[in-house]
């Protein structure tokens, strides 16, 4: 993919399902209160990461272009 993305979890949405980390397990981590967080604020652009945005219940995860603030998951409409 080439780009670098943008990687934040909205905590006060986090469920804790650890849906993310199971798809990304290089991409999020879960804390003591089973809170997910990007294991970077940047990262470069996997399939993986954006499988763990897609899959997360509450879409707690959104992804951006680091340069552009392009909006990657969720699209825009």
């Amino acid at each position: 993919m080439g780009d670098r993305w943008r990687v934040v979890v909205d905590r006060n949405v986090c469920i804790g399902s650890g849906m993310c980390a199971a798809a990304a397990p290089d991409g999020f981590r879960l804390d003591s209160a089973r809170q997910s967080h990007p294991a970077a604020p940047e990262t470069d652009a996997a399939e993986s990461v954006l499988a763990a945005a897609e899959g997360c219940p509450v879409e707690a995860i959104t992804l951006t272009v680091a340069d552009s603030g392009e909006a990657v998951f969720p699209p825009e409409e």
